[in-house]
């Protein structure tokens, strides 16, 4: 089986004679035998040459399918605006003083919404992508802030290859199907890892407050990190007029650990909206019925300890997205789809308990 790692090793020997100022190659994806790429070149005219050269490498180590995206290699903004962060990771950085969107203004018609979970692997941030695309598909103007410094994931999830612009000294969020997003991913360079402690965790998450030019928004939808740590805590401070919603699976254990994501939310006064129970069931490919491989009844025993309500029972699966459609993206469901229409509703419900 084709792996990334093979594909990066064939990219970069191809790549090598150039310099980073010159050629740049990310977000290499493999999917099965299909790997896509996007080059970004300082001279147009290096491309006659070194298209034929990457595909003829990625085809000589299995690659059946191969599709480039080049853009411009301009001097970024994103990085620049980051320049003062540790060398483990990069913090966004810039001179306003103030908050020139107003989210955090008392007065702020803004809906923050926090998606939690007790802990990692249950599909938090598939579910935070998903209603926000939902959302966005109807009307609603609708925000992302990633808030997992560590284990940051929605760039790649919505398929998002550019950074952020800085103007006036304020950082311009990437826009996708209709969601503007801020991700520490768009500050750190080659998938880097980040090793902070806990005051600079909520610095940086200030920093996504204050520096950020969000504009008008109906709803800011915060990707918490699993559990109850620093991010978590500082979110419940920054933002006490939060509602939360809850990220379980099925399994008695992931309901068990989210109770606590739900109790840290009760504790702080933030109003949990309710529960999302995600991997419910796989459909059969064959007689179309619900194989519980999960269990069952997780999401509803949850909502019913923290005295909410089951939102959705969203089933275990992956988008059927083709690598080389134009919106590709790793986990977002597009809105004619099955569990896209699921998200729809998520949404809808959203809409309704937030009186928007």
């Amino acid at each position: 089986m084709l792996t990334r790692e093979q594909a990066l090793e064939s990219v970069q020997a191809v790549t090598a004679p150039y310099s980073a100022d010159k050629v740049q190659v990310r977000d290499v994806v493999v999917k099965e035998r299909q790997v896509s790429a996007t080059v970004l070149l300082a001279d147009e005219s290096v491309k006659e040459q070194l298209e034929p050269a990457l595909r003829e490498a990625l085809t000589a180590i299995g690659a059946e399918t191969v599709h480039f995206r080049f853009r411009e290699l301009a001097s970024e903004a994103a990085p620049k605006a980051a320049q003062s962060a540790p060398a483990s990771g990069a913090a966004v950085q810039g001179h306003g003083a103030g908050l020139s969107s107003s989210l955090l203004d008392p007065n702020s018609k803004v809906e923050f919404i926090a998606v939690a979970s007790g802990k990692g692997g249950v599909g938090k941030s598939t579910v935070t992508v998903n209603l926000a695309a939902a959302l966005a598909r109807q009307g609603k103007r609708v925000g992302i802030m990633d808030c997992d410094i560590y284990g940051f994931s929605v760039p790649d999830m919505m398929g998002i290859e550019t950074r952020p612009e800085v103007v006036n000294d304020r950082v311009i969020p990437i826009e996708r199907f209709g969601v503007k997003v801020i991700s520490m991913g768009f500050f750190v360079e080659d998938n880097s890892p980040i090793v902070w402690r806990g005051p600079m965790l909520g610095k940086m998450l200030r920093n996504f407050f204050s520096e950020i030019e969000w504009g008008e928004l109906d709803y800011l939808l915060l990707d918490l990190p699993p559990g109850t740590g620093d991010v978590a805590l500082d979110v419940h401070q920054i933002i006490p007029q939060s509602k939360e919603i809850i990220v379980t699976t099925p399994h008695a254990t992931a309901a068990f650990v989210a109770a606590r994501a739900g109790a840290m939310a009760i504790k702080t006064n933030h109003e949990i909206i309710g529960v999302v129970e995600n991997m419910s069931y796989y459909k059969c490919g064959k007689c179309g019925e619900p194989e519980y491989i999960f269990g069952r009844g997780g999401g509803a025993k949850l909502a019913e300890s923290l005295h909410t309500e089951l939102l959705s029972q969203i089933p275990l699966g992956a988008p059927d997205n083709h690598i080389s459609e134009p919106d590709f993206s790793p986990s977002v469901y597009k809105a004619d789809t099955e569990t896209g229409q699921l998200y729809l509703e998520l949404a809808d419900t959203i809409i309704t308990k937030c009186g928007k």
